[in-house]
């Protein structure tokens, strides 16, 4: 069964979330503590989405998102918060998130972001061509790694698919809602912030300079374009 893991310390919340998560053909794997979740994700490596809570009682969901970063760039990542600050979603996906919800939530909403991930982190094997080669970067679409200058870069599953779209569309301007719908689907419905965000966290490990970007450029009042 496909495993999830749901970080939340508010018991009454996490066990709305298991009961939906179990009906959807999840396994829920339930963590009330940051050092629990990562315990948890050590004996479950087969965990593919884990939904993690900002606010706990030892370190906080940013933390827990960093720590799992540092080793793994593979699995999904979605933010729960009852915030709604820019700053704290920002943050999220800055620390290695992929999408966030903020709650009050639905269940639908919920389930369709996580099969979004889930779909996503599971592979698309069956390529015309293993490998996909502009300027310094090799993006291998077999494996889903990228290369700069034979370096490997370690991508999330989301910044492989925005490189993968634009490597497959070089010299194209992709609007904000184009990358949105290739990304993240067309029945996403967060907002375009997300765009934004995560251009900026693949332009810190693909730029020599952050503040004069040459790959990824953007197009005022548009999107972005693909210019190695």
């Amino acid at each position: 069964m496909k495993k999830v893991l749901i970080l939340e310390d508010e018991v009454s919340i996490r066990s709305f979330v298991v009961i939906n998560l179990k009906r959807a053909g999840y396994e829920a794997i339930e963590a009330g503590t940051g050092m629990e979740a990562l315990e948890k994700l050590r004996q479950n490596p087969d965990i593919r989405v884990a939904i993690l809570d900002i606010m706990l009682p030892d370190i906080d969901g940013f933390e827990v998102c960093r720590t799992i970063r540092a080793t793994d760039s593979q699995i999904g990542i979605i933010m729960l918060t009852a915030k709604t600050q820019e700053m704290d979603k920002v943050t999220g996906l800055m620390t290695g998130a992929d999408d966030y919800v903020t709650k009050p939530f639905s269940p639908a909403e919920l389930t369709a972001r996580i099969d979004a991930l889930y779909r996503r982190t599971g592979g698309e094997i069956n390529e015309d061509s293993n490998e996909l080669k502009q300027g310094p970067f090799v993006l291998n679409t077999r494996n889903r790694t990228l290369e700069k200058n034979g370096q490997r870069i370690k991508l999330t599953q989301v910044e492989y698919a925005i490189m993968k779209l634009f490597m497959q569309n070089p010299g194209r301007a992709l609007s904000r809602e184009d990358v949105l719908q290739n990304v993240w689907g067309r029945d996403y419905c967060g907002e375009l912030k997300i765009v934004d965000v995560n251009i900026r966290r693949l332009r810190i490990k693909i730029e020599d300079d952050t503040a004069n970007p040459i790959y990824i450029t953007t197009v005022w009042g548009f999107g972005y374009k693909w210019g190695a």
